[in-house]
């Protein structure tokens, strides 16, 4: 797959990305299109998200979902899933990245989304993107809500960390090895992290994808950021007390990112109807192209 950069236009210090990834979480599908909770328009959520992402970039390197793809392991709400989003990764070129979450169920993602014999193996994966490594983890548990990751799992990501990507390493993961200020979430986080940071520590991960919390949220781990997008389905209102915070049917979102050199940069992309301004349009853009780096200072810097 071929690298890309999100503009022909570079006004700044930093070189163009090199890679685009699309990063998107807890979609919670549920058999026959269902409401989450009887409240939650999950499809419409997602649907609205897929248009998002159709907008944002032409040809992203991946479309990466950081796990809860079902709320309850249905076969039919992958298969819903899967026919929402495939056409759409045609349509930009990208792979899908499918993470298992702990809403989901071993069996039925394999046989639905991988045409894969169904099994409780953990679903892992890597994905070799123009040079850029991706890999998955699974850090479901069968049977429980919590993350965990195994011996197995952690051999396999040290056996595959020894020999380095020429643009580094992302692993996406369901379960982030971050605390939460929501204390339910602290219930039901990774376990074995020390043993995580050991392997990945000095590695050349250059970043973590994580989902679970249902909110944005950013860290470091072993010296790794770490970068959790909020859900499509429904979000936590962390505007009120962290001993009270509820799910909303507001500022549902994923994020982009983008890949460079020197830095690897999360942008929150909220899905959201809502009236924007025209003065920054593909003509301005055309027009400060044109005009030396001095005089692009003096017509957008200079105060007026």
């Amino acid at each position: 797959m071929a690298a890309h950069s999100d503009s022909e236009f570079v006004f700044g210090r930093h070189e163009p990305a090199s890679h685009v990834i699309i990063h998107v979480s807890d979609p919670h599908f549920l058999a026959g299109g269902a409401r989450l909770g009887g409240r939650y328009d999950v499809e419409s959520n997602f649907a609205r998200t897929l248009d998002a992402i159709r907008n944002v970039h032409p040809h992203p390197a991946a479309i990466v979902i950081t796990g809860d793809l079902t709320d309850l392991g249905e076969p039919d709400a992958y298969r819903r899933l899967r026919t929402a989003v495939e056409p759409v990764a045609i349509e930009l070129g990208a792979p899908v990245v499918w993470v298992a979450g702990n809403h989901d169920e071993r069996p039925a993602l394999r046989e639905g989304l991988l045409d894969q014999e169904p099994s409780q193996d953990p679903i892992t994966g890597v994905w070799d993107l123009d040079g850029l490594r991706l890999i998955a983890l699974d850090t479901s548990v069968p049977g429980w809500h919590h993350g965990d990751l195994d011996d197995g799992q952690l051999a396999w990501l040290a056996d595959l960390l020894r020999e380095p990507a020429p643009h580094g390493t992302l692993l996406a993961m369901h379960h982030p090895p971050l605390p939460s200020h929501v204390p339910l979430f602290d219930i039901l986080e990774l376990r074995h992290q020390d043993e995580l940071a050991e392997v990945i520590r000095g590695s050349d991960v250059r970043g973590i994808l994580a989902g679970h919390l249902h909110y944005s949220a950013h860290g470091t781990f072993a010296g790794v950021p770490v970068s959790v997008s909020s859900a499509t389905c429904y979000t936590m209102n962390v505007a009120r007390p962290a001993a009270d915070v509820n799910g909303m049917d507001a500022a549902q979102a994923f994020q982009i990112v983008h890949v460079r050199p020197d830095t690897i940069t999360h942008t929150v992309v909220p899905v959201a109807d809502a009236p924007t301004g025209d003065h920054f349009s593909q003509a301005w853009l055309e027009r400060m192209g044109r005009l030396s780096p001095e005089k692009r200072l003096e017509a957008f810097s200079r105060k007026r």
